[in-house]
């Protein structure tokens, strides 16, 4: 049984009939019109044609064979000739007797299937279903794609915003709070704009952070450039640039055995940057940032950053999520928990692992790459 829910006009599943007698034309009409599905009667095949024209998604056609002027077999031709129509499932009906071949040409003709009279009501209504179920489905699909595409034009117009209409007024005042900051001689203009510096020089993470979400999602990672490195210099290079901002910290690192790998040198900076800062912020004061380094293994090379302080065992399995709410940085505002997910990320286009720890008083945030670029990564 069809369901009967009423349904706005245009949204109703269309079914077009095709026999050149009324009668059958009222009986399958009575049969298969409901509130979901809206019947299309024609006597002949040019006005079965007509409304094609006017209609052109259609569930299901129901075409009889022998009719005068144009068969059911010859308006299939001109419906499968048709670019808009050719995707329409046909089910021809027919008196005729099953020794005259006619079922061979039906299916020849594009038909899906074949009935002969006197039709079953009760099988007509399970076959007629089974097209209504799928058309729904296949719009259904339609609306879906429709909407994803729209979103991805909407990420695109995001992206083109971040990387160009903030970036640019931004810079503008980077530079502006330099130039005042090396030509102003009072203390206070001084102090007001460092504090512009650091403002901008967060908001331009954030936004790089951003740009970095979008096409994680929309390309499905992120695109690398590895190089053969050593992971050593790398992270001296990285504890140096981080330390500036807290020189009153220590940032201990140890690195041992073969750290030589294949891996992009500005992504991995940016992994380690991310976790020696959330260290210092997150870590306690009095015990240092221990950086640990192993090459001793012969296909991977493993590096923890360790801290004091500890983890709610509660958050640790969310940590990676990005958009954590409620995560809130030394300096007091909350941030948009976007550093770890994209570190993994990067881990992960590596064909690498990064994870988590803490017990004892102290965290542990430990990343493990093998030594040679994953195949179909780059």
């Amino acid at each position: 049984m069809f369901l009967t829910s009423a349904k706005p006009q245009d949204e109703r599943i269309k079914c077009l009939l095709v026999d050149d007698v009324p009668e059958n034309l009222v009986a399958l009409e009575a049969l298969l019109e409901s509130g979901r599905v809206e019947v299309l009667k024609a006597q002949s095949g040019p006005e079965a044609l007509e409304l094609l024209l006017h209609h052109g998604d259609v569930a299901l056609a129901l075409l009889d064979v022998q009719m005068p002027d144009m068969n059911g077999f010859e308006l299939a031709e001109l419906i499968r000739g048709s670019e808009r129509t050719r995707h329409i499932p046909l089910i021809f009906m027919t008196a005729g007797s099953r020794e005259q071949n006619w079922q061979f040409r039906g299916y020849e003709s594009g038909a899906v299937d074949f009935l002969y009279k006197p039709i079953d009501p009760h099988m007509l209504s399970m076959k007629a279903n089974v097209f209504f179920e799928l058309h729904e489905r296949k719009r259904a699909l339609g609306k879906q794609l429709e909407e994803r595409t729209e979103a991805l034009r909407i990420n695109e117009m995001f992206m083109a915003v971040l990387s160009h209409d903030l970036r640019t007024p931004l810079q503008s005042i980077v530079m502006g709070a330099a130039l005042l900051q090396r030509q102003n001689d009072s203390a206070r203009v001084a102090s007001l704009a460092q504090r512009m510096l650091q403002s901008s020089e967060r908001m331009a993470r954030l936004i790089d952070d951003l740009l970095d979400v979008t096409r994680i999602r929309q390309a499905g990672g992120l695109t690398l450039e590895p190089a053969w490195i050593g992971l050593d210099a790398l992270l001296q290079r990285t504890v140096d640039e981080v330390q500036t901002g807290y020189p009153d910290r220590q940032i201990e690192c140890e690195c041992v055995g073969n750290l030589a790998g294949a891996w992009d040198a500005e992504r991995l900076c940016q992994v380690f940057t991310n976790l020696i800062g959330n260290a210092l912020h997150h870590g306690s004061r009095d015990i240092p940032v221990r950086i640990r380094a192993d090459g001793a293994a012969t296909e991977r090379v493993a590096v923890t950053v360790s801290n004091g302080g500890s983890i709610p065992p509660a958050l640790l399995p969310h940590l990676f999520n990005p958009f954590r709410g409620g995560e809130r940085r030394a300096e007091g505002h909350k941030g948009l928990g976007l550093g770890l997910f994209i570190a993994q990320q990067i881990v992960l286009s590596h064909g690498g692992r990064i994870s988590a720890s803490s017990e004892d008083g102290l965290t542990h945030f430990r990343v493990d790459l093998p030594r040679e670029f994953p195949r179909g990564g780059e």
